[in-house]
């Protein structure tokens, strides 16, 4: 986990700007960060008076500044955004052809992020690559001055045990199978906002599992999936199943994520009220 406060949020090309020789996934946390920091001077800038304002303008800035530099550092790679159109949009034909797509959500949380004083909101990149699934990927919480990536588990996955297990769920929409399964397993309930801050929540140890059913598409969970998985993580659907990316059809709907201790228990829990 890199940390980003001390860095000029109006900066456009400083120590961690991308660089042609990147990595795919140093360059998908440069990114990320970099979209991040954008729409923080973009809050700064515009404030909260206007909520609509800030929500749309932040997901255009951000969609067009990932867009662009996709473009320019990775041309042969197709891109799947939530604010995307066109051949690489989320029903384009273009990219299920690509050996590497970009699964990109400029602005995960657009409520939170439309909320004075909410640090729970995301930028999304993630690398799919054919045969492979997800092979790099960042989740920046700019806000919380924070970005996650596959290439570097933030802490050892031993040492983030609670005494009641706690369980992270839509704070608007909380799934009647996080209840259900909370009820079983004694655990408590965790409301917050965007899918990527509560997935950091889970690898970071500031809960024990994230579950979520009801309604997602492949850019709420492709990166910061991602990052749990290759942490040691589980994450998979409701059902245990695999999350498979880059599909005709880019929804998907549902997924549960956890220390791997935890998962068969959760798993089993869930299953009950399925």
């Amino acid at each position: 986990m890199t940390s980003k406060r001390d860095r000029d949020p109006a900066s456009c090309h400083d120590d961690a700007s991308p660089q042609p020789h990147d990595s795919d996934v140093a360059l998908a946390a440069a990114l990320a960060d970099g979209a991040g920091q954008k729409l923080l001077s973009l809050r700064n800038r515009i404030g909260f008076s206007d909520s609509r304002r800030l929500r749309d303008e932040g997901d255009q800035l951000a969609h067009q500044y990932l867009l662009e530099e996709l473009v320019a550092f990775r041309p042969g790679d197709a891109v799947l955004s939530e604010e995307g159109r066109g051949q690489t949009s989320r029903y384009g034909t273009e990219r299920l052809t690509a050996d590497r797509v970009w699964i990109i959500d400029p602005l995960d949380g657009t409520r939170e992020y439309s909320e004075e004083g909410r640090d729970d909101w995301a930028v999304h990149v993630a690398l799919w690559e054919r045969a492979r699934g997800i092979t790099a990927a960042a989740v920046a919480l700019p806000a919380q001055g924070a970005t996650l990536r596959s290439d570097q588990a933030p802490v050892p996955i031993e040492q983030r045990k609670h005494s009641v297990i706690r369980i992270a769920v839509s704070r608007t929409r909380p799934p009647v199978e996080a209840k259900s399964a909370a009820a079983t397993l004694g655990a408590e309930l965790v409301p917050m906002g965007s899918a990527g801050a509560k997935l950091a929540a889970v690898v970071t140890g500031k809960v024990d599992a994230y579950v979520h059913a009801g309604g997602q598409f492949e850019w709420d969970s492709a990166a910061p999936v991602g990052v749990a998985l290759a942490g040691g993580w589980h994450a998979s659907r409701l059902d245990g199943s695999k999350l498979v990316y880059n599909q005709p059809d880019p929804y998907l709907p549902d997924l549960v994520a956890c220390r791997p201790d935890l998962a068969t228990s959760l798993l089993e829990a869930i299953r009950e009220s399925l």
